[in-house]
């Protein structure tokens, strides 16, 4: 897969921009909060319809404007497909393939596939479990578009079942409404759990060989999924459980609660893993990112490297390098001198300054 170019219009610090990629390594390089992070975001937000970092779409627009719009060229297996999203600052979101309104933000997905990496995702090991989920749901989301029904679905219910137990400590006489999302809820989470457990197992091949590979085989490391509840199990634990849920005024059980382990033999580095371990496991969760989208898709995904060589040793920096070579890559940076030392192959530079772009030799 290949992004050819990128439009912008009051996106972020940016009035006006069009730029053209190279199919291979694409570095924007400047001085900090100058906008090269919202090059990604644009192009993250293109294929997700979400950003990784704002929470709300008028924060993506530029300040004193109403609209901001993204298009962009995508190849994939040969066909190019027109990507058009509208962010309002009041309404919701506009979204064309093609020329084509799409009614739903999810009809985008799988349109383009992209692998986001920040420094923030260095941490994703020892954060807590909600990061480590949010890992699982974003690559699924674009992989699987049942899986992120299924998940949309069983969030509400779960919003919605939350809803219940507060006004059941005032309303008794709606308890008997409580099974009726309990069904739901089991429906949908059956779902996202098997799903889950069919992803970790191939991830859990695939990063198994990578993280191998960066250690120079001096660990092996081990992924396994922990769901809060077992597919099977989890209508009896709701039920079981109704009287905990009632008292906490909140749903205790279910995939939303659900996470991943990391160990290396008998240490779960999560928790007492080192730093330079816990960034290894990382970055192998990464990179095993792009091999898993290339397993489903039968194609390589755009990966979006947003200042993460900077947070990496040495030859961390080389085994990711070496890596993407067969990626197209959009990588930003603070300067260059990097890349020429180690003799990388960078096919197209552009200097970023105060959201003006200048394509570089």
């Amino acid at each position: 897969m290949v992004i050819h170019s990128l439009e912008l219009q009051n996106f972020r610090n940016y009035r006006e921009m069009q730029m053209d990629f190279s199919q291979g390594v694409n570095i924007f390089y400047g001085d900090n909060a100058q906008g090269k992070t919202n090059i990604l975001e644009a192009i993250f937000v293109g294929a997700t319809a979400r950003s990784h970092r704002a929470g709300r779409d008028r924060e993506m627009i530029l300040f004193g404007k109403e609209e901001a719009h993204i298009k962009y060229f995508v190849e994939k297996r040969g066909i190019t497909d027109r990507i058009d999203m509208h962010l309002k600052k009041n309404r919701a979101k506009g979204i064309a393939l093609n020329g084509v309104p799409l009614r739903r933000a999810s009809d985008l997905f799988g349109s383009a596939n992209v692998v986001f990496f920040s420094p923030e995702d260095l941490n994703i090991i020892k954060d807590g479990p909600s990061e480590r989920r949010k890992f699982m749901d974003t690559e699924l989301c674009q992989l699987d578009r049942v899986y992120m029904n299924h998940l949309a679905n069983y969030n509400k219910v779960v919003m919605q079942r939350n809803k219940l137990l507060k006004e059941l400590e005032f309303h008794g006489d709606y308890l008997d409404t409580l099974q009726v999302w309990d069904e739901q809820l089991v429906r949908y989470g059956r779902e996202v759990i098997r799903r889950r457990q069919e992803f970790v197992a191939q991830l859990e091949e695939i990063i198994r060989g990578i993280h191998g590979a960066i250690t120079a085989g001096r660990e092996e490391i081990r992924v396994s999924y922990e769901p809060s509840v077992c597919e099977d199990q989890f209508e009896s634990e709701l039920i079981k459980n109704r009287a905990r849920d009632l008292r906490a005024r909140a749903t205790l059980s279910g995939p939303h609660r659900d996470d991943l382990a990391f160990m290396l033999g008998e240490i779960d580095i999560r928790t007492f893993g080192s730093q330079g371990q816990q960034r290894t496991a990382a970055l192998s969760l990464k990179l095993s990112e792009i091999e898993i989208v290339k397993k489903r898709t039968n194609d390589c995904p755009v990966l979006l490297l947003d200042d993460v060589l900077s947070e990496l040793d040495g030859s961390r920096q080389e085994k990711l390098l070496d890596s993407i070579q067969h990626v197209q890559t959009l990588l930003t940076c603070t300067g260059v001198d990097a890349f020429v030392k180690k003799r990388f192959p960078v096919n197209r530079i552009f200097r970023v300054t105060q959201g003006t772009i200048q394509q570089e030799n």
